[in-house]
């Protein structure tokens, strides 16, 4: 797409870390995200940009959120905001997170939305979602339930 027709080049979530270096260890160096930029400032003030791939905005209503929460983990759980990394080994990287310091919330387990979903407490003061896809966007787009409204008005 072009920036006229995307005028968001990138999606940044900001994170206040009151253990920074802490939860700069366990997202580069455990997690993986690559460094893509670190700055220092007056005060001690410190920023580390990680790279994460493909960023995406996930809006979701109470029902959805419920939803979910009992998918993954079996009871209400989520705060308002849940960061969520698509990774390869879902099962793998959890037990690299756990054993980094993460708290295992939930386990990987199959979600009906086709991927494989582990949930962990993690440093900075962050819920994480690990997930895996198990089929492809195009193969989950032809089941029940997994169509977009996007474009469709009711004008």
């Amino acid at each position: 797409m072009t920036t006229a027709e995307n005028p968001v080049l990138q999606l940044r979530l900001v994170v206040e870390a009151d253990d920074y270096e802490e939860a700069v260890r366990f997202y580069r160096d455990v997690l993986g995200l690559p460094e893509q930029a670190a700055f220092e400032g007056e005060g001690d003030a410190r920023v580390t940009i990680l790279e994460a791939g493909r960023a995406t905005l996930e809006l979701a209503n109470p029902a959805q959120r419920r939803l979910i929460d009992d998918v993954e983990v079996g009871h209400p759980t989520t705060p308002r905001l849940r960061v969520a990394f698509e990774v390869a080994d879902a099962e793998a990287r959890t037990t690299r997170l756990v054993d980094a310091g993460a708290t295992l919330v939930a386990s990987p387990r199959e979600t009906p939305w086709r991927s494989l979903n582990s949930r962990l407490d993690a440093p900075a003061g962050l819920q994480v979602t690990l997930f895996e896809e198990l089929m492809t966007l195009e193969e989950r787009q032809t089941l029940e339930g997994f169509g977009t409204d996007a474009g469709r008005h009711d004008d």
